[in-house]
């Protein structure tokens, strides 16, 4: 049914516009019944549906409806497979259609600065474009079904710490390249019907009061058409929100919120238009919802835990595999050490917490895979309460390893160890955890770890054990999928969606987060995640794009139809994979760019395409990836642009970050003329790096010459002479000059070389 917003508006009372804006409770918006204006129902999270069972409490903390528990946001990154995430979004819709939910939270996209973040378990990856990426499937898939998303934590949300406080200070080009891009590609690409801003400041003002980020950003340069909503409590000035463009506070206050915008409308200190604008979006999204809401809905429960298994398959990256330890043989008898195995950790804590429809271990679903003859023992090894080490456990997990060809251990971090609302201190396991890896190393020389944890963690043990499958948070179905892989019932396809640090010291984060009181400085600038150990040439335990296969995969022939391009046209780049191996697999091939030439500090390498295949044994395919301007430029505070400088660009194919295997090279050519902005303090070598300023500068330089003084008293030291031109401010040429030249030649100048074009 298609109602005429503009017409329900001109009804509305200054009340109800006001009351609109505001939620009914904790998770609802309030309808208006003379009008025919119902309320929806939004709910957490973004891998599983939190709707609570008995209605809504105050805190929102009552248990909640099953649904399936897919792999959380850290794991799914993981896969690099956009098909997937669209796949596991259309089954969230179904499950959000079930329970009349008009509006699932999520996905979260903010980047992982510090892999201390208590809430890195939920969002994608420490890159920007694989963020986005995957957001755009989830998005795609969810809004396939009729319901809405809420992109999430808008923006620079990248703490728990003081998170209701916290002022993010961040400079606009580290802004846009790493902590925007994320939601622009998701906005501009897949449109969520909402946005959520962050609880913190970014750069002095309240998320849900910047207009910078609000108006300016979201909706005028990226065209976002859905409404803002605020995180839940995160609104600050309620009347400033809403000039600033914060549409939806939740959760409902008792009209508090309300009751500003009335006097604020009734004083004249915020207009009624602004007021109608949030209303017509907020009304907009409310009867989309309505009209494409399904009165009979219902989902397969058996099949969305299938895809739940195959997700948390094709999510997890196999680290290591020395001598092949793995996949296992179907006779070799096997030890099952680590709590984790028959009480797994699979999802996070906080808003995202999920009541599962059934849930899976390792230990139950090896008992079904192996075959009777082989001996399966089990040792609990340590306590998921505490962290003290009990001898007796350890000794127990020694004995039973001593037995078998192989030993699984199964260690990770206890959920009290990360979660929604504050931040870890260390990247280490608990100890006890540590210490059964380590006694069972002593005694076995077969020895593969399951690492079940949200974030990257410190392994001290990682030369002594052969195999390493990092699971993450895998979901209800995480215990059969890890059997699956172990097994060798598929073959393992995912990398690493972030990067993993030989130790936290090692993180560019390490000395500014998260901050002093109520601020965080982001000194580290554009270099986050591997383009911070890339630049520093600083090796990590594993790096961003690792993982490991069953099989063995080559690449040839690459190939690019332009050598050179302008930067307002695109390039194909296309390269040969082939599965050299004797297994079906999937291969993650990752495109990097990196600006041989740049004025600009830029990061060694950046990922800008990736494909993931699926070969045979010994079947070839052509992968075919697209660049366009966006893959070489960088952010130019100055012009308040995105800019390619005319140049050289490497474009490097590679299986990691650290595993670069084919390369070629474009010329680039700008066609943006850049807007000059030279004055009196730019120096001589800036201008002289000018090809057309340089020409304006000739007679001025002459006259220096001429004129002696500084030049005749440095011609003995001739390096220092250029050291010093090069960095000389321009008005400093008045007073070297002798008064040779003049204030006015220096601002006629200027003036000549800022309207060259």
């Amino acid at each position: 049914m298609s109602r005429n917003i503009h017409e329900l508006i001109a009804k509305m009372t200054l009340e109800e516009k006001a009351g609109l804006c505001s939620g009914l409770d904790f998770w609802q918006t309030k309808p208006i019944p003379r009008l025919g204006i119902p309320s929806i129902l939004m709910t957490d999270g973004p891998h599983g549906l939190r709707k609570q069972r008995q209605g809504s409490d105050h805190l929102g903390i009552l248990e909640s409806v099953p649904a399936t528990c897919f792999p959380s946001g850290s794991a799914l990154a993981c896969s690099f497979d956009r098909s997937l995430l669209k796949e596991i979004g259309h089954a969230l819709g179904e499950e959000c259609q079930a329970e009349h939910v008009s509006i699932l939270l999520g996905p979260a996209v903010n980047s992982k600065r510090s892999p201390l973040c208590g809430r890195n378990f939920e969002y994608f990856s420490e890159d920007p474009f694989l963020t986005a990426e995957m957001a755009v499937s989830h998005i795609e898939g969810v809004q396939s079904e009729g319901v809405g998303t809420s992109l999430k934590h808008f923006a620079v949300n990248n703490q728990e710490h003081r998170r209701m406080s916290t002022n993010a200070i961040v400079d606009e080009r580290t802004l846009r390249e790493i902590y925007l891009t994320g939601f622009e590609g998701a906005i501009k690409k897949a449109q969520p019907w909402t946005v959520m801003c962050a609880y913190n400041q970014v750069n002095g003002s309240f998320c849900a009061e910047n207009d910078v980020l609000l108006d300016t950003i979201l909706r005028k340069e990226w065209n976002f058409k859905g409404f803002v909503v605020s995180d839940w409590g995160a609104v600050n000035e309620r009347v400033h929100g809403i000039d600033a463009g914060l549409d939806l506070e939740m959760p409902g206050n008792g009209g508090l919120g309300d009751a500003k915008i009335i006097k604020a409308v009734q004083n004249g200190s915020l207009r009624e238009d602004v007021l109608d604008r949030a209303v017509e979006r907020i009304l907009t999204i409310v009867m989309r919802a309505q009209n494409e809401q399904k009165s009979h809905a219902d989902y397969d429960r058996l099949s969305h835990h299938h895809l739940a298994r195959k997700a948390a398959r094709d999510s997890m990256v196999l680290l290591k595999n020395d001598d092949h330890v793995l996949p296992l043989s179907p006779t070799q008898n096997i030890a099952v050490i680590g709590a984790f195995a028959k009480n797994p950790r699979y999802q996070g804590g906080g808003s995202s917490h999920i009541v599962p429809t059934e849930l899976s271990d390792a230990w139950t679903a090896l008992q079904k895979a192996v075959s009777p003859s082989v001996q399966l023992l089990y040792a609990q090894g340590y306590s998921l309460d505490h962290d003290d080490v009990d001898e007796q456990w350890i000794k127990e997990a020694q004995d039973v390893a001593r037995q078998v060809d192989v030993a699984i251990v199964f260690v990770g971090l206890p959920e009290r160890y990360e979660s929604e609302g504050y931040d870890r201190e260390h990247m280490r396991l608990p100890q006890n955890h540590n210490q059964v890896v380590e006694a069972v190393c002593q005694v076995q020389q077969n020895v593969v770890v399951i690492l079940q944890n949200g974030s990257p963690v410190e392994m001290p043990w990682v030369d002594q054990v052969k195999g390493i499958f990092e699971a993450y948070l895998s979901g209800q179905a995480g215990g059969e999928a890890i059997v699956d892989l172990l097994m060798g019932a598929y073959s393992p396809s995912a990398k690493l969606a972030e990067t993993f640090p030989r130790k936290l010291e090692d993180n560019p984060s390490y000395l500014t987060f998260p901050g002093e009181g109520d601020r965080t400085e982001y000194a580290e600038g554009i270099f986050v995640g591997y383009r911070y150990y890339d630049k520093k040439d600083i090796d990590p335990l594993f790096a961003f794009g690792h993982g490991l296969s069953y099989t063995n995969f080559t690449y040839h022939n690459l190939t690019v139809d332009r050598t050179r391009m302008r930067d307002d046209e695109s390039v194909i780049v296309r390269l040969q994979v082939k599965n050299t191996g004797d297994r079906p697999g999937q291969e993650i091939v990752q495109l990097y760019v990196k600006d041989t030439v740049c004025t600009v500090k830029r990061p060694e390498k950046e990922l800008k395409a990736f494909e993931k295949v699926m070969l045979g044994p010994g079947e070839e395919k052509t992968v075919t990836m697209t660049l366009n301007y966006r893959a070489f430029a960088f952010y130019d505070a100055k012009s308040a642009d995105w800019r390619v400088e005319s140049g050289e660009f490497d474009v490097l194919l590679g299986r990691s970050s650290r595993d670069i295997v084919l390369r070629t090279q474009i010329y680039v050519e700008s066609t943006t003329a850049v807007p000059r902005h030279y004055t009196r303090n730019t120096t001589l070598g800036d201008l002289m790096a000018d090809e057309s300023a340089s020409q304006r500068l000739t007679s001025l330089m002459a006259q220096v010459k001429q004129a002696g003084g500084l030049m005749d008293a440095l011609q003995d030291a001739p390096e220092m002479a250029m050291a010093m031109m090069r960095y000389m401010p321009l008005r400093a040429l008045v007073n070297f000059s002798q008064g040779a030249i003049s204030e006015e030649q220096i601002d006629q100048i200027l003036q000549d070389i800022n309207n060259l074009q």
